[in-house]
């Protein structure tokens, strides 16, 4: 099994504590609120939502893929850092065994957040994930993350 890493780290202007607790800890609720003509539902289908939950991401027929699942290996609400996996749906084709992300916001000086989020491809067999697969996944990620960010700004009480 090959393994393909990814870092990126940008600045945002949301507090990490409330970045954290819209984008990871009530996603489920929040993301298919705000982008429904992609994301169906986020179901959690095992556990409480806590570490070793499974959550499924289920897409509208908008979207290329069908289905996700997600199991949370680690959700420190005090440093604000998830790490999961993905373990199941159709975006994982026939090359990847699993897709495991760790997803931190670190307080900035001024009251913003600086994010780092490292995704790592792992494959089935030799194979190995090609750039414009890396950059479509992380567009898609980072334009839910942007969508929320934006929610948030207009939304200065939400999640405070």
């Amino acid at each position: 099994m090959g393994v393909t890493s990814i870092t990126q780290e940008f600045l945002c202007p949301i507090a990490p504590a409330r970045m954290f607790k819209a984008l990871i800890i009530d996603s489920k609720n929040l993301i298919p609120r705000l982008l429904p003509q992609f994301i169906a539902s986020v179901d959690v289908t095992q556990g409480d939502g806590g570490a070793g939950s499974i959550e499924q991401v289920n897409f509208t027929e908008a979207s290329h893929f069908r289905y996700v699942k997600h199991r949370i290996d680690e959700l420190d609400q005090d440093n604000f850092v998830c790490k999961y996996t993905m373990i199941e749906g159709d975006a994982l084709g026939d090359k990847l065994d699993s897709i495991a992300y760790e997803v931190k916001f670190e307080a900035a000086s001024d009251g913003s957040s600086i994010c780092k989020m490292t995704s790592k491809y792992n494959t089935i067999g030799e194979f190995e994930v090609k750039e414009e697969e890396i950059i479509s996944g992380k567009n898609s990620a980072m334009g839910i993350y942007k969508v929320v960010e934006a929610y948030l700004l207009e939304n200065p009480h939400v999640y405070s």
